[in-house]
């Protein structure tokens, strides 16, 4: 038995956590530098609005319905995820997390007997300790329970999908195949072209055709479908690269903000590539204009790091380096990133002979310790020089952002009674 928990309009409900005032009322939150909607509540979406519509395009409508928008708050949201994911841990002996407002927990034999009831506590404490709703899918696959908790969001906050019931049966009639975790629209398409239509029409496809037509994660889901659970360990490949990008809150052409820029996406990515326990072996960079102009440009450059690292000043030394042999004078850029590659497990690799190891140990130290305390305190409480001013006017725009109410102390919600 699989359970999988998803948070309810989860960048919305945690906006709302500190606004009691907004619950039930409508509520969006924006892409980076307030671009489209990326999240609304239900009651947004029984207004008419949609997920990726521009915000310039609906701002005015979305005033006049009354809405309430907020700038995407990443950290906050960051911080409400693991809180969620602790409250799960308290309970249950091991959670898979797949996404930032996702998780999958596998059910012991005992707990498999009381599913429906392990569900609901998992629902009360997650709302009582976070203040985030959540539901929860239930099923003998993982494929099933994400079936489950698709219909837990039209029928009730917890749902139970028993093998061979007759409730199973009218789901899987009811659910498009093209809504089927595992499936995507091409690949609904190739299906559609073969008459199948729903779940249910996919899980009795003859074996043979099947192989003919899908590639093996999908004969998986087929599989899954039936019963016969096939992913309960990670079907993701280790992971090999780290992206970190922001688009510009406004035009960039002076080189020496372009580093800053870039030294600030380095001391993201490093942060990330640390807490996942990995090093790089070689840094990319991109910069680029707007698309939308008469002579777009863009350029990127690869330099290796000379041995595997995580240490964000060899980063920011790389990217500077790359960007001297990239950088064009006169374009308005609009957007940079950096790639970082060749990533792996400290434990994987040999010992590279010409890294000094001294310097080595003082500079995780220090990454530690800064790691430490922007863990403690929230990210940008301590920063490396060569990102610049955190108030630089570069950084993406973000006029309706609400504060770190979890994470600074300077900006703790004021309760008076």
């Amino acid at each position: 038995m699989w359970a999988l928990v998803d948070c309810q309009s989860f960048y919305c409900s945690c906006e709302r956590v500190f606004r009691p005032s907004l619950e039930n009322k409508p509520v969006v939150v924006l892409s980076n530098n307030d671009g489209c909607l990326i999240a609304l509540t239900p009651e947004a979406k029984a207004l008419g609005f949609r997920m990726g519509a521009p915000y310039f395009k609906v701002a005015g409508a979305l005033k006049k319905a009354g809405v309430t928008v907020f700038s995407s708050n990443y950290s906050l949201y960051a911080d409400f995820s693991r809180r969620v994911i602790a409250t799960m841990n308290s309970l249950v002996p091991e959670v898979h997390q797949y996404s930032i407002d996702e998780a999958f927990i596998p059910f012991l034999p005992a707990m498999a007997a009381q599913a429906e009831q392990v569900g609901w506590a998992l629902h009360d404490q997650v709302r009582q300790w976070t203040g985030i709703p959540v539901r929860v899918g239930l099923g003998p696959t993982k494929t099933l329970a994400k079936l489950a908790n698709r219909w837990a969001k039209k029928a009730s906050r917890v749902l139970l999908l028993d093998f061979n019931s007759d409730q199973l049966e009218d789901i899987l009639e009811r659910t498009e195949v093209e809504n089927i975790w595992g499936i995507g629209r091409r690949l609904a398409e190739r299906l559609r072209s073969k008459n199948i239509r729903t779940a249910r029409q996919l899980r009795d496809m003859d074996s043979k055709t099947a192989k003919k037509t899908l590639n093996v994660l999908a004969q998986r889901t087929i599989l899954e479908l039936q019963g016969i659970q096939c992913m309960e360990e990670d079907q993701v490949s280790d992971r090999k690269t780290l992206f970190n990008s922001r688009s510009f809150g406004r035009s960039v052409v002076d080189k020496e903000e372009l580093k800053e820029a870039l030294a600030y996406h380095c001391s993201i990515a490093g942060e990330r590539l640390r807490a996942d326990g990995l090093v790089a072996g070689s840094l990319s960079i991109y910069i680029a204009t707007g698309w939308h102009i008469e002579n777009p440009f863009q350029a990127g450059i690869t330099v290796s790091l000379g041995g595997h690292t995580s240490d964000t000043l060899a980063f920011i030394q790389a990217a500077h380096k790359a960007l001297d042999n990239c950088f064009r004078s006169g374009p308005e850029y609009k957007k940079a990133g950096i790639l970082l590659q060749d990533l792996r497990a400290p434990g994987k690799m040999a010992t590279d002979i010409f890294d000094p190891p001294q310097q080595d140990s003082r500079r995780r130290g220090l990454m530690a310790a800064l790691d430490e305390i922007n863990g403690k305190y929230g990210r940008g409480t301590t920063w490396i020089a060569a990102q610049g001013s955190p108030k630089a006017s570069w950084h993406m725009n973000q006029n309706l952002k609400s504060g770190r109410m979890t994470s600074s102390w300077e900006e703790l919600p004021v309760v008076k009674s």
